[in-house]
Formats: structure tokens, C-alpha cells, sequence
């Protein structure tokens, strides 16, 4: 059985539909990759599911729970990094995760989530150091631990190494795929086609609301007859921006 269902998915704003009816499953220790240009609807997407905005119409079931009726069900589930996560600064790397576990008791023992948050985090000595005195490579580590660290039945991560340079994207990545099991799934949006590639049993490419392709990394680029997703992407966005 899959971990998460998603059926004709609309989302609608007045005049505008960002999403269009889309559908895909998500497979249980699965890392899915949602992907597409800017304004293609994946934030929206990934919103949804996270509880956070709600479909015009559509269905969303994640692990037999139907999002729409049981909101607070799903958050117990889930973990969501948005691109953007906000972090406070004012407070040290190993308070800011005492802060956050509190919030997930229900999820086990607040100080064994806190010892996974640090060790996912890695950052040695400098987890008692002010969040504002952190690189931009570390507060993204410290927010990826976040994310991970209160075992969500599914993470859903928007742009995970943003900004990152090759050591600390290397970094995070092992750490994402650590944290799967059979059990735990991740849904992922980036715009680093290598990144995607690497990390991604399969693959849905979303433009312009719509689905256009799915599939494995390999199955896509036999498809086409490319070497690599990102030259897949670009010639699937580049034909439906041209057809349209």
C-alpha cells in the first residue's frame, strides 16, 4: 500500500488555478521528487499536503488519512521544511531544538528527540553557540535536523541545500537519505537536477499545474534519449512551453 495518495488534485485562487488536477502516489521508503520550473505549482502542492493551505477540490490520503478531514492527524505524521524556514536566531543550536521537540511529545521522549536532532545536526561543540553566529550551512543543517529528527512518517522538504556549497549539499543529502526506512517516505522539490537525480526513486515533473511526465531517473532519461534529468527537464518544459 502506498504511503501517500493524491487524486485530481485543484487548487484555485479567484481567477488563477495554480494546480490543476493533478495525481501521483508516493511509495513507503520512498524519496519522490516533485519538480518543475518557477510558478509551476509545486510550493502550492507541497502546502497542501502539509496541511498548511487548502485544495480547491481533489483528494489527499497520507498513511489512510484523508488531509482535508483529518488535518490533525496528518501533522502528527508529517515534518515540513520550507524553503524559506524561519529560525530563531536569538536562541543557541541545542535551544532551538529543546524548543522545537517540545512541540512533538507526543512523538516520544522530548530529550531522546533532542540527542537525534544534535547528532543529526553534526555541528560538535558549536550546537551551544547562538543561532545567529551560525553559516549558512549550518543553520541549514540545524533546520534539516529539525525536520528529521521526530522520525516523520513522511518529510516533505522544498529546496533542502539551497544556497549550499558542494560540502555542506553533500552533507545533507547523506543525511536525507539516512533518515528513510521502510516505513518513512520523503517528498522532495529542488531545482538542482543532479541533486534530484541522485536522491529520487522516481520523479514528477509539474508545469504549468500539470503533471506532464513521471518515472524513474533512468526510465525518463531512456525515454528521451538523454544523459541526465536536467536536460530531460528542459527539453519537457521546453515543449510544453512552446506547445502552449
Amino acid at each position: 500500500m502506498e504511503l501517500v495518495k493524491v487524486e485530481n488534485l485543484k487548487k484555485a485562487y479567484k481567477n488563477f488555478e495554480a494546480v490543476k488536477g493533478i495525481s501521483f502516489e508516493i511509495g513507503r521508503g520512498e524519496i519522490f521528487g516533485l519538480i518543475g520550473p518557477n510558478g509551476a505549482g509545486k510550493t502550492t502542492t507541497l502546502r497542501i499536503l502539509s496541511t498548511l493551505l487548502s485544495s480547491t477540490s481533489g483528494r489527499v490520503v497520507i498513511n489512510g488519512n484523508e488531509v482535508q478531514d483529518k488535518p490533525d492527524e496528518i501533522r502528527k505524521l508529517i515534518s515540513y521544511l520550507p524553503e524559506d524556514a524561519g529560525i530563531y536566531k536569538n536562541l543557541r543550536g541545542y535551544e532551538y531544538l529543546q524548543f522545537i521537540a517540545n512541540f512533538f511529545k507526543d512523538r516520544g521522549d522530548v530529550n531522546a528527540i533532542v540527542k537525534r536532532g544534535v547528532e543529526i545536526a553534526n555541528l560538535g561543540d558549536r550546537i551551544n553557540d547562538k543561532v545567529q553566529n551560525f553559516s549558512k550551512g549550518m543553520t541549514r543543517r540545524l533546520v534539516i535536523a529539525r525536520a528529521l529528527m521526530v522520525q516523520p512518517v513522511l518529510a516533505i522538504l522544498d529546496e533542502p541545500t539551497s544556497g549550499l556549497d558542494v560540502v555542506n549539499g553533500t552533507d545533507i543529502r547523506k543525511l536525507i537519505k539516512s533518515s528513510l526506512s521502510e516505513e518513512r517516505s520523503v517528498l522532495l522539490s529542488s531545482h538542482n537536477m543532479l541533486e534530484v537525480e541522485y536522491m529520487c526513486d522516481r520523479i514528477a515533473l509539474i508545469n504549468q499545474g500539470v503533471i506532464v511526465e513521471t518515472g524513474t531517473p533512468s526510465e525518463l532519461k531512456e525515454r528521451y534519449g538523454l544523459p541526465n534529468i536536467e536536460e530531460v527537464f528542459m527539453k519537457i518544459v521546453g515543449e510544453v512551453k512552446h506547445a502552449g
